[in-house]
């Protein structure tokens, strides 16, 4: 890694030091606040053998894993790009396919919770057959070797651009997206991979709520069970809709950037990753921690256990 040079002037320097550690902590801030919350929601969907072995609670947790690290991804390079920090091009695409992985991981986890649903509202009688802890595995690691199929394919093509014809493999600007669109087969690949993953993934889970609806309305579904599993396939569409969020950022950026100044975009810039990438990947924890009643409970004591325990201590100390 290297620095890109500094202003000379020592107020510059100041000013810019200030603008660069006060739009660190703003998102810094918040980015720890969720990563607790993920990382305590991780904990509690490993803490109790009930929620190992339901299927539902396996893919959550694959789900949040992804979210997760795509969190701490992001945010690393997030402050590698305020700190004027500048990568090589082998180490930059090491954390971008890292973060093409997590990212693509989510529709395809969603995609399979919503068939779960649909198995256990049009087939109640066979879901525990269908379902399976064996089954929700094997799918699990189909979802992982699609995504490393699709990184596989991303490393191949960014190694038909010609390295070698450059003087160092130091990157002149910092590591994002947009960097690594080396060659127009790539950035063709690239695009095309990501309409068609989401369009599917789209198709999937309003397929899904279609049928959920339809079997709602026959006399022999449970209407409370369809009902339920109504909300949570509207709830799945709508983090489709938040993981797409992440897609549109550097595009936004790009289109912003010819409208207005440099310090405006750099502004708008971390308002824009508050939003479209850090914050959607922090919802999908509180969306099931809040709303399932079987974590909910599990969820609160892990997040206010050090709380109390911590005011326990203390009454203990200033007791007489």
């Amino acid at each position: 890694m290297s620095t890109a040079p500094q202003p000379q002037n020592s107020t510059a320097v100041g000013l810019v030091f200030l603008e660069r550690v006060m739009y660190t902590t703003l998102t810094t801030a918040p980015c720890c606040v969720f990563l607790f919350i993920n990382g305590t929601m991780l904990y509690t969907l490993r803490s109790k053998p009930v929620f190992r072995e339901t299927c539902r609670y396996v893919l959550l947790y694959n789900l949040l894993f992804a979210d997760t690290l795509q969190l701490v991804v992001s945010q690393l390079l997030y402050i590698l790009s305020i700190g004027r920090v500048f990568m090589s091009y082998p180490l930059c695409g090491i954390f971008f396919m890292i973060a093409n992985l997590a990212n693509e991981m989510s529709p395809l986890v969603l995609v399979v919770m919503s068939l779960e649903r649909c198995v256990a509202v049009c087939y109640p009688l066979r879901h525990a057959a269908i379902v399976t802890i064996r089954n929700t595995a094997v799918a699990v690691m189909l979802v992982w070797a699609i995504c490393l199929l699709n990184v596989l394919i991303r490393v191949i093509l960014l190694l038909e651009f010609p390295f070698e014809e450059l003087e160092s493999l130091q990157m002149k600007t910092f590591c994002n997206t947009v960097a690594m669109f080396l060659t127009p087969l790539y950035y063709d690949y690239d695009r095309s991979y990501t309409y068609f993953l989401f369009i599917s993934a789209a198709l999937a889970i309003s397929s899904t709520y279609v049928v959920v609806i339809l079997a709602a309305k026959s006399a022999s579904t449970d209407k409370a069970s369809a009902l339920k599993a109504r909300n949570t396939l509207l709830m799945h569409l709508l983090q489709l809709c938040l993981s797409i969020s992440s897609t549109i950022h550097n595009p936004l950026l790009i289109g912003i950037s010819k409208l207005v100044i440099l310090s405006v975009l750099l502004r708008l810039q971390n308002v824009f990753y508050v939003l479209l990438i850090m914050l959607p990947r922090c919802l999908s924890a509180l969306i099931y921690g809040l709303r399932d009643q079987t974590i909910r409970p599990a969820l609160i004591y892990n997040l206010c256990c050090r709380m109390k325990l911590s005011a326990v201590s203390f009454k203990l100390k200033v007791s007489p």
